[in-house]
This record gives C-alpha cells, structure tokens and sequence, in this order.
C-alpha cells in the first residue's frame, strides 16, 4: 500500500495530471480523434491554468487548517507526539547537519513547548518515506536536533520504522502504551491536523491538537493569482495529495468521516 500510494502521486499531482492529458492529446491527433483530442487539450490547459493561476491551492489548504484551532496553553502537559516531515531527508544525507523544509516548525514548536513544559515527554514519529528507504529518518535525526536547542535526549522516545501517516499511528500508539503515556498534544502541520487527528482518534488513541506549519493567511479567498504561479502549483499540489489522503483514510476505514 505504501508503494502503491506513492507511484499514483506521481502520476495524478497537478503539473504531472496536465502533461500526461496533454500527451493522450496528442496521440489521439495522430490516430484523427480530433474532437477528443481538442477536449483532452482543453483540460490539460485548464489544469495548468488552475494549478498555476488561481487561489486554489492556499484556500483549500486554508479549509483544512481552519478545522482545528490552537488552543490555549494547558496548564500541564505529560507528552507530546511530533509527526515527522520535517527533515529534508536527501539533503541531509547529502550535506550533513540537519537540514530542514517547510514543516520544520513542527520541530521549532514543539522546541518551544519543551522549554515550557520541561518533564514532558516529547515522542517523535517518523522513518524513511522515501522510495529508496536509505536515509536516517526523523525521529533519528530529531535527537540532535532537539539537544542542541537544549532539550534533554533522555526526554526524546523515537520511532523510527513507520513511512506515512498511517504507519505513524500504529507504531506510536505501540509505544505511548508501552510507556503509559496519554492524553499528549499532537503536534503536525495545520492541514495535516484533520486526518492526522482522526487516525488517532480511529485508533482509540486520545490526543489535543496542536496545529503548526500554516501554509495560508486565514483570509485567501478563491479567485484568480496571475502574481506567484510557482508558489500557487506547490500549494495546490500540498492540497490535492492531502484531500486524496483523507479520501485514501476514509475508504479504507482510517477515518470515521471523509471531512474530519
């Protein structure tokens, strides 16, 4: 399932969906289909044009982190579950350090949080995602990590072997119950929060949401973009394979509603 998932992304992600619709537009012309392949042409562009030229990647982004607000500081926290994601992987291997993408603040939050709740256990989920499997994954690069932003390693639980969410939550529901650990906040990007939340909740598993990562403002309104095409294809991207996921979660039984 892992895999499958992967390779269909590959295939059905905006600017890979256009050109593979161009493409059969194209064949269709040599074999004199010429109406379908004037269609399929149209579709493509319209795509492209939505993909690249419309707000509709930061507001459906937006719909989804608008599902869980942050909520007060609590007056005592236990532990905390960080989903990994945050680490460029390739690069890190690459380059040494630690190099991070654009959900690092998932790490800088729950960072901050150690700091101010300093007996909490902070348990990391996270391993190789990658096609190759042949990277440290996050939870095993999220202990120097966190000692260097002065956080005590005795305090980090790693799980280290799952690859997407799905796997994040059955591995760490394994732990939190070996360590008899509960009610922890559950700490991933905004949008992710929704299925993230539900799969725990599908598992029995009792956690208080704790978004970070914002990818849109909170007041994107759809309509046209002509200024950011590359900024608007990335967030579309980010939104169309997070809808796909919770549609993935809800017809294999993950998650009780499709919208959590």
């Amino acid at each position: 399932m892992f895999m499958t998932g992967k390779l269909l992304w590959i295939v059905v992600q905006p600017l890979t969906l256009a050109l593979i619709v161009k493409v059969l537009a194209l064949l269709m012309l040599i074999i004199g289909r010429r109406k379908l392949a004037g269609f399929l042409s149209l579709l493509a562009g319209t795509i492209l044009f939505v993909t690249l030229f419309t707000t509709t990647g930061a507001w459906s982004l937006q719909t989804l982190e608008a599902r869980y607000a942050r909520p007060a500081l609590p007056t005592d926290v236990s532990c905390m579950i960080v989903l990994g994601g945050g680490f460029d992987l390739e690069v890190t291997a690459g380059r040494g350090g630690m190099e991070m993408n654009q959900a690092a603040d998932r790490y800088i939050e729950a960072a901050r949080l150690a700091r101010l709740y300093p007996t909490a256990t902070i348990l990391v989920s996270g391993g190789d995602g990658s096609f190759s499997g042949i990277y440290k994954g996050d939870a095993e690069l999220s202990g120097t990590f966190f000692q260097s932003m002065g956080v005590d390693p005795a305090r980090i639980i790693m799980e280290k072997t799952s690859r997407n969410t799905i796997e994040n939550v059955t591995e760490t529901k394994t732990l939190l119950d070996a360590n008899k650990l509960s009610d922890c906040l559950l700490i991933t990007s905004a949008y992710h929060m929704p299925r993230a939340k539900a799969l725990f909740d599908a598992e029995g598993v009792t956690t208080i949401p704790w978004p970070s990562d914002y990818r849109a403002s909170g007041k994107v309104e759809f309509g046209l973009d002509f200024t950011q095409p590359s900024l608007n294809a990335a967030l579309t991207s980010t939104a169309m394979r997070e809808w796909a996921a919770l549609l993935n979660a809800y017809l294999q039984g993950k998650s009780a509603t499709l919208i959590p």
